[in-house]
C-alpha cells in the first residue's frame, strides 16, 4: 500500500497563496501549525518555496526539491545550512520523480507547495491541510481549486487574530474517490 499523500497549504478566499515570492498574510497561528504539522516529514515542494522557507531542514524534515537547477540548490543548502547540508537534501526534476523519493524515505509525506507542485499533486492527494483565510487578497501564486473535489472535512477549528479570520480544517478523499 502507498503512503498517503497529504498537501498543506494557507490559502486566501480567491486561492491566493503568494505574492511576490512570500506569503500573502502574516498569521502567526498558522505559521506554528505548519511547523508543527510538518515537523518529523518529508517535505515535497518546489525549489522557490524551498529558498524562502528558513527552517526546511530544522525539526527533522526530510526536504524533496523539484528543481531543475539541482546545483544551485546544492550550494545554498551548504551556504545556509552548513557543510553536509546538501546530503540531507534530496533533488528531482519533477514531481513523479520527487513523490517515488519521497515514498521511500520514512514518515508521512506533506507537499508544501508551489502552485504548480500543487496543481500537479492535487489530484493524486488523500489528504488536504487547509488554512483557509476568509478574505480575498492581492497575489501572483494560487492554489488550484479543491472545492470542487470530492473531499470529507474530518476536522476543523476557526480562528482569528487582528488582522483576519480563518479556518484550520483537514479534508480527506471521500472513499472510493480517486482523481478529480
Amino acid at each position: 500500500m502507498a503512503k498517503p499523500l497529504n498537501l498543506i497549504v494557507a490559502s486566501a478566499e480567491n486561492r491566493v497563496i503568494g505574492q511576490g515570492r512570500r506569503l500573502p498574510f502574516h498569521i502567526p497561528e498558522d505559521k506554528a501549525w505548519f511547523h508543527a504539522k510538518t515537523a518529523n516529514t518529508v517535505c515535497v515542494l518546489g525549489r522557490i518555496c524551498y529558498e524562502i522557507w528558513p527552517r526546511v531542514l530544522l525539526d527533522g524534515r526530510q526536504p524533496v526539491v523539484i528543481t531543475s537547477q539541482p546545483a544551485q540548490v546544492r550550494a545554498d543548502a551548504g551556504r545556509r545550512f552548513g557543510a553536509g547540508a546538501a546530503a540531507r537534501v534530496r533533488l528531482a526534476p519533477d514531481v513523479p520523480a520527487a513523490l517515488a523519493a519521497a515514498r521511500r524515505l520514512p514518515g508521512e509525506i506533506m507537499v508544501c507547495g508551489g502552485q504548480r507542485i500543487y496543481e500537479e499533486t492535487l489530484p493524486l492527494a488523500d489528504r488536504l491541510l487547509l488554512t483557509l483565510v476568509h478574505a480575498d487578497v492581492p497575489g501572483d501564486v494560487f492554489m488550484p481549486e479543491w472545492r470542487h473535489l470530492p473531499w470529507r472535512e474530518t476536522w476543523r477549528k476557526d480562528s482569528s487574530d487582528a488582522n483576519h479570520r480563518y479556518t484550520f480544517s483537514i479534508l480527506e478523499r471521500a472513499a472510493g474517490a480517486t482523481g478529480p
